[in-house]
């Protein structure tokens, strides 16, 4: 928070979800006016929720999904739709009811995005995975690859035309989903999309993907959570930079990087808002900024709003429930949700805290991004701009070793701000107590920098890189099958046992390019690892899954408030750029064994 701001919790944090909604009218005939746009769409979500609420009563708990309802899009009159809705605050509607009542009003969910083959996918393209030399891993490479014409989509004409009808917004280019219940475009899962679009060979595909996000910029001012209306209350964790630099050091495309810069410049001030940005004095008395997750919001999330009054139902006051639902809402923005890292107590979702915890992995991504700023500024000429984010970067690397790392356990800790308005005009004083001495596979993050330094100082040199290797050996959080996400088992997704295909890629990146032979190594160990439980559990099912149980080889992830999810792009994305990255011998095995995995179960018991 800038000097002479409120602390947050005086900070009131309301948003009017779709106030942003105001559309350009189509050049079609009848289009709606902007204003009829805005309140149409307003009037939809709320008539979405309605049936989201009636359906939880028809179905009843078990296997309802609260997400399939808001994302229903409108095929009649919307007061028509309302007037009809079953139920109503009588009786639960009967299933029979419900299921009529949605084929008379509504189409299918995910049926306004329309299946769509990329122009640039060919079964085998050529220079594909070369270092794969085991036929069996080459097979089932071309299988992944191949998953991109299953999740390729484009938005249907009508959602532009008539959006009031819709949560899915519009987007110029073609699309590809995570897979599942997840029908639209999401932030951070497309980082990891557009890295295996790219040892796809699908340049364009590629491309589209980060003009998409681009576009959602320039009308939002940042990047949605996801391409929906009921997510223009938050982002996800910022790596649209990152995927704008893989984009141009695949293709050297300049004028790719022209038509993303200044939105770029715009998602940086979005994370330097006053909402955003913390100031923190340290012990010699200089003064830090870092940034933190916070959305504007303080309601059930639409997508989960059963879900949420649900939680809230043991609280009284209507205060405390828009904190929760603050704090919720904020947790989405991490990417992590959910998980015991945003929580005092990890057996209470009510005690998230997420607004007054300082994220590492948040001032990861924004270091990054100060970094390709600058570097894209040289390659456009905008000399003064580049100096400019090279400075701002230089003060993040000192600010994230300042406040955030603890040299006693030789990682990244996540600090933790006082909830008692402990803060001089905005700015806190540093404790020691208040980082979070947990260990999560976050703390870890930084290491990822390691893989960008065009010819500047490391962001941590070899002799630290080693120091945060030897405690991430001992840390706990390596297992038969991955990186863990925590040490904790809440039943919560972001914790034990489940692990993530970005935590793997991040830190086993960051190893690769620690400068030691012994860190090629252990990155290696992951990436087999996590490579071979996709395979298992490919074979085992037809399908790549959303998250995966590191205790065992082949078994997907659970726990959440969803069921696991197959499709799936960011798992997809991070095998094939495993794959690319250490290959894959004749003769090495890639089915699951114990065979070479000595390194991993050794370390854990040093």
């Amino acid at each position: 928070m800038a000097a002479g701001l409120p602390c947050p919790h005086h900070v009131v944090l309301v948003l009017v979800l779709l106030a942003s909604l105001l559309l350009r009218p189509h050049a079609v005939e009848m289009a709606p006016t902007p204003a009829a746009v805005a309140e149409g769409a307003s009037a939809l979500l709320g008539l979405l929720l309605r049936v989201q609420s009636e359906a939880l009563r028809a179905l009843g708990p078990d296997g309802f999904d609260p997400k399939l309802y808001v994302d229903l899009p409108l095929a009649a009159d919307e007061r028509a739709a309302a007037a009809a809705l079953p139920g109503q605050g009588q009786a639960p509607p009967s299933r029979e009811e419900l299921e009529s009542y949605l084929a008379r009003y509504f189409g299918a969910a995910g049926s306004d995005l329309v299946a769509a083959d990329p122009l640039d996918f060919e079964a085998e393209p050529r220079g594909f995975l070369p270092r794969v030399e085991s036929p069996e891993a080459r097979a089932w490479a071309l299988e992944v690859h191949a998953l991109w014409k299953d999740l390729a989509r484009r938005v249907a004409r009508g959602v532009e035309e008539r959006p009031d009808r819709h949560t899915l917004l519009p987007l110029p280019g073609g699309v590809v989903v995570p897979g599942s219940r997840f029908r639209e475009v999401y932030y951070w899962d497309s980082y990891w999309v557009v890295r295996g679009l790219l040892v796809s060979k699908m340049y364009d595909t590629a491309k589209d993907i980060v003009l998409n996000l681009v576009h959602l910029v320039k009308k939002y001012g940042f990047v949605l959570n996801g391409a929906r209306s009921y997510y223009t209350n938050r982002s996800q964790p910022p790596l649209l930079s990152s995927m704008v630099l893989e984009v141009y050091r695949a293709t050297g495309d300049v004028e790719f990087v022209r038509k993303a810069f200044h939105s770029l410049l715009k998602e940086h001030s979005f994370w330097m808002s006053d909402i955003h940005n913390v100031a923190i004095r340290d012990n010699h008395g200089q003064v830090h900024n870092l940034s933190r997750y916070q959305a504007r919001w303080n309601k059930p999330r639409p997508e989960s709003a059963t879900i949420d009054e649900e939680l809230a139902s043991k609280i009284n006051s209507i205060a405390d429930k828009e904190k929760l639902y603050h704090q919720i809402a904020s947790t989405a923005e991490s990417g992590w949700d959910f998980s015991s890292r945003w929580m005092r107590n990890s057996t209470d979702m009510t005690t998230l805290a997420t607004t007054y915890i300082i994220p590492v992995d948040l001032n990861t991504f924004i270091f990054k991004m100060e970094q390709d700023i600058a570097a894209f500024a040289k390659i456009i000429g905008e000399n003064a701009t580049s100096e400019k984010f090279l400075e701002a970067s230089k003060a993040r690397h000192i600010a994230i070793d300042s406040i955030l790392w603890n040299s006693e356990m030789e990682q990244w800790l996540d600090y933790w701000l006082p909830t008692d308005g402990d803060c001089q005009q905005g700015v806190y004083q540093w404790k020691s107590d208040s980082q979070n001495r947990k260990i999560f596979a976050s703390n870890f993050f930084p290491l990822w920098l390691n893989a960008y330094h065009s010819g500047s100082v490391k962001f941590a040199d070899t002799a630290k890189s080693e120091k945060v290797m030897a405690s991430l050996q001992k840390s706990g959080l390596l297992c038969a099958a991955g990186i863990a996400t925590s040490l904790t088992n809440t039943s919560q997704q972001w914790d034990f046992p489940n692990g993530w295909a970005p935590v793997q890629h991040l830190i086993a990146e960051g190893l690769l390019h620690s400068g030691s032979e012994e860190a090629i190594k252990l990155a290696e160990d992951i990436a087999t690892r996590w490579v071979r439980t996709n395979y298992a559990a490919f074979k085992a099912t037809g399908a790549m899954h959303e998250k995966y149980d590191v205790e065992a080889c082949g078994k997907s992830g659970g726990g959440g408030e969803y069921k696991p999810q197959t499709g799936f792009g960011w798992s997809n994305g991070v095998v094939l750029s495993f794959l690319e990255e250490f290959g894959w011998p004749k003769h090495k095995e890639i089915n699951c064994s114990r065979q070479g995995e000595v390194g991993l179960a050794g370390a854990q018991s040093g």
